[in-house]
């Protein structure tokens, strides 16, 4: 029988696996998409993208969290909640289907009509599997989650790449997302040993209710507040200007997202499984944050740093401006991953209202100051969209403190140790590299420099987190090795 600790390492390894694959998939064809496809053709998708996203959410309406936080979920429970995601996915696709026409006036885009009614079928299939993930959720299989995301993004790549290279422009872009939903609900359904019933019942839906609905409509929330740029520039800006920004959020999400699921796949269902258990939970807390930052710093600081250069290498100068933009992204999206483990902590406590409240504030003030800023171009607006982020991980880290004993002092100690070493690193590594001219060598010259120095700044360091790491990486190798044998 496997302790929570070997389950929560175990999960973390095959989280960051599975999300290193799939970035890794994802670098590789989004440069070839890149250099097939225009700026115009990501500001398609990126001005349609917000309304998938609200939709599968409302589709989802939170019950995966709720589920999660069930001690042990029955099979009414899933069951409930999965005929009730198929019945409002099916209701939210024919309303999107009849509002493709005022999408696209909103944006002055026709062609966005049949856009929206093919991309927003992903709407109805994602809503066959949420039961399916949220038992692998549940019970910490994320092996099983991994596999299946990392199968799924490889097909649907090579789909979208395919469909590029025969010059059908957005419409890759479209299929390459609608194909992963379809690949990652089957495979979830092949994983995953629970199903469906005829029975249905929606009283257990009526009682997670109260909970799912506060992350429903912070989910909401969040997904406007991550595509507020997408749609003010899709509105005000041209449909280039929008490709740049999104071309630019894209990288960086792959990034905060690679780190981000390596700790989200068992951040909820380990602290709320220790609820009860005040200094067991808040020692796991601090480990998962300590991992955290001594990878998303390094990683995203690192990013904008060579940002211009790997612009360049990869896909070339039409997405120069993307470069700058990505720069400056990278410094929020190091906090992220950050962001989401102290909400996870709010609500593995079940405070889903304070998650809700922290999230719509953040929207409003991102919006307002969005909005009052269009005026003065993309750049201000995407640098005020990152101060915003960065003052509110403290915010996130205040109410995390409130319901964990998790003071400021702690969290600085865990965290501003990485932030200080990596910025350092960085600046280090941009002056010792700064004459050489030739740009594929220069980018190879600070990714590979800035990494080393960061190893031996961290083993200079003594830091336990590197050690255990190795440690695990090492035992896992041995544990293969002797199958093997």
């Amino acid at each position: 029988m496997e302790s929570l600790k070997e389950k929560t390492a175990k999960g973390m390894f095959w989280g960051g696996l599975g999300n290193g694959v799939q970035q890794l998939i994802g670098l590789l064809f989004g440069i070839y998409l890149a250099r097939k496809l225009a700026p115009e053709d990501y500001g398609m998708m990126a001005m349609i993208s917000i309304f998938s996203l609200i939709a599968t959410a409302l589709q989802n309406s939170g019950f995966t969290a709720a589920l999660a936080n069930i001690k042990n979920p029955r099979h009414e429970d899933y069951n409930s909640v999965f005929w009730f995601n198929i019945i409002v996915a099916c209701i939210l696709y024919t309303i999107l289907f009849f509002c493709a026409p005022l999408i696209a006036e909103f944006y002055h885009t026709e062609r966005l009509v049949p856009l929206c009614r093919y991309a927003f079928l992903s709407i109805i299939v994602a809503g066959l599997g949420t039961s399916q993930s949220a038992y692998l959720f549940k019970n910490l299989m994320a092996r099983s989650q991994a596999k299946a995301g990392m199968a799924a993004v490889l097909l649907s790549s090579i789909t979208g790449a395919v469909m590029a290279w025969q010059g059908m422009a957005y419409w890759s872009l479209a299929t390459q997302g609608l194909v992963y939903v379809s690949l990652c609900t089957g495979m979830q359904w092949a994983m995953s040993p629970w199903r469906p019933t005829l029975h249905i019942d929606f009283g257990p839906v009526r009682h997670m209710f109260r909970f799912s609905c506060k992350i429903l409509i912070t989910t909401i929330i969040t997904h406007i507040n991550t595509n507020v740029l997408n749609v003010l520039l899709g509105r005000f800006f041209t449909k280039t200007d929008a490709g740049q920004y999104f071309q630019a959020y894209q990288w960086d999400s792959k990034c905060f997202y690679l780190v981000q699921g390596m700790v989200q796949q068992v951040a909820q269902p380990v602290l709320a499984g220790l609820n009860g258990e005040d200094d067991r939970q808040l020692n796991a807390l601090r480990k998962m944050m300590r991992f955290t930052a001594f990878v998303s710093f390094p990683l995203l600081f690192g990013l904008s740093m060579v940002s211009e250069e790997f612009i360049l290498v990869t896909i070339k100068e039409k997405w120069l401006f993307s470069a700058h933009l990505l720069s400056v992204l990278c410094i929020a999206g190091a906090v992220m991953p950050l962001c989401t483990l102290l909400s996870n902590t709010v609500i593995s406590k079940g405070r889903s209202d304070v998650y809700m409240w922290c999230t719509v504030i953040l929207g409003a003030v991102q919006i307002a100051l969005m909005v009052i800023l269009r005026h003065h171009g993309i750049s201000l607006m995407v640098t005020a969209y990152t101060i915003v982020n960065i003052i509110w991980l403290f915010v996130w880290h205040h109410f995390a403190g409130r319901f964990t004993a998790y003071s400021l002092a702690m969290f600085l100690r865990d965290t501003l140790p990485f932030a200080l070493a990596a910025a350092g690193v960085m600046v280090a590594t941009a002056l010792l590299t700064a004459w050489i001219e030739v740009m594929w060598v220069l980018l190879a010259a600070r990714i590979v420099l800035a990494a080393v120095l960061y190893f031996v700044v961290m083993k200079v360091a003594r830091v336990k987190i590197l050690d255990e790491c190795m440690a695990f990486v090492t035992a896992k190798r041995k544990g293969n090795n002797i199958k093997q044998g």
